[in-house]
């Protein structure tokens, strides 16, 4: 089974102010499709094909690097849309709420150390919040990789990603990339990072 662009739940301007629609439009229909496209060639005819996302990613280091780079572009994307939403930021509640308290000692706390991951990732890649052994962690990965990789630092089950890649910020934000960062946790769907947060546990 071929591997397809998830439809985006909401519309190009929906993230306004905060993330353009021209921005939201390239973004998926253009630099998300080409990810799906290039990792279907990629798998065409290899033990790849018909696996996962999921099951790719856990054994990324015995496939080509058209199939890491893709793949994990398709997964991350996929993810990146779902965490994000219109009417959207605030603060989390519930479970999740506890333990960014108990592990970050504040959700501003967190914001500053997520930010801080995706502001000192050199070049491109993603900020990530996490989860390992039933723990939160932050962590940071080059280009399209992420903490389900077996070739990544830190592994574990991702809730939250922020891209910054440029594609996902330069129409709007050009080489501020920080201004970005504080931006987008106006738009974090906090409810579908509770729900990610207690399937991982």
């Amino acid at each position: 089974m071929a591997h397809l662009l998830p439809a985006l739940q909401y519309a190009f301007d929906a993230l306004e102010p905060h993330i353009d629609a021209q921005t939201m439009q390239i973004h998926h229909d253009k630099h998300h499709q080409a990810y799906v496209d290039n990792l279907n060639k990629a798998l065409a005819g290899n033990d790849g094909e018909g696996k996962t996302l999921e099951e790719l990613m856990a054994n990324i280091s015995s496939y080509p690097a058209a199939v890491r780079n893709n793949g994990g572009g398709h997964y991350n994307h996929s993810l990146f849309w779902t965490i994000l939403g219109p009417n959207a930021g605030g603060t989390p509640s519930g479970d999740l709420e506890k333990a960014i308290n108990e592990t970050f000692g504040s959700l501003d706390a967190l914001k500053e150390k997520m930010n801080a991951a995706g502001a000192t990732r050199f070049g491109s890649g993603w900020a990530w919040l996490l989860v390992n052994d039933g723990k939160l962690i932050v962590s940071s990965t080059p280009n399209q990789d992420n903490p389900l990789m077996d070739v990544a630092e830190v592994k574990g089950q991702p809730i939250l990603g922020i891209d910054v890649w440029e594609h996902a910020y330069y129409l709007k934000y050009q080489n501020k990339r920080p201004d970005y960062l504080i931006a987008i946790w106006n738009v974090i769907n906090w409810d579908a990072v509770a729900m990610r947060y207690k399937a991982a546990l």
